[in-house]
């Protein structure tokens, strides 16, 4: 009895060493591959904040464009009206 008892810890006890050798493994390989996914978040967002800044330097720059467009067909047509 004294033997298959201890057989039974000894399996129980080297099972459990695997189980939590197994799961520090894995929680490694989540965080390396968390921490991938967020570099590459990361990228991809100061790309976009860039691609709107410029977006955003033209939507100021069109109404004034606009604006000195129509001020040039005005100056035009008041040129043509004296000829």
């Amino acid at each position: 009895m004294t033997e298959s008892v201890l057989t039974a810890l000894i399996t129980g006890g080297l099972a459990l060493a695997g189980v939590i050798v197994t799961n520090l493994a894995a929680a490694e390989r989540t965080r390396e591959s968390i921490r991938t996914a967020q570099a590459v978040t990361d990228t991809k967002l100061e790309t976009l904040t860039a691609e709107v800044r410029r977006h955003n330097s033209f939507a100021e720059k069109i109404p004034r464009l606009e604006q000195q467009m129509r001020e040039i067909e005005r100056r035009v047509g008041a040129l043509e009206c004296k000829d």
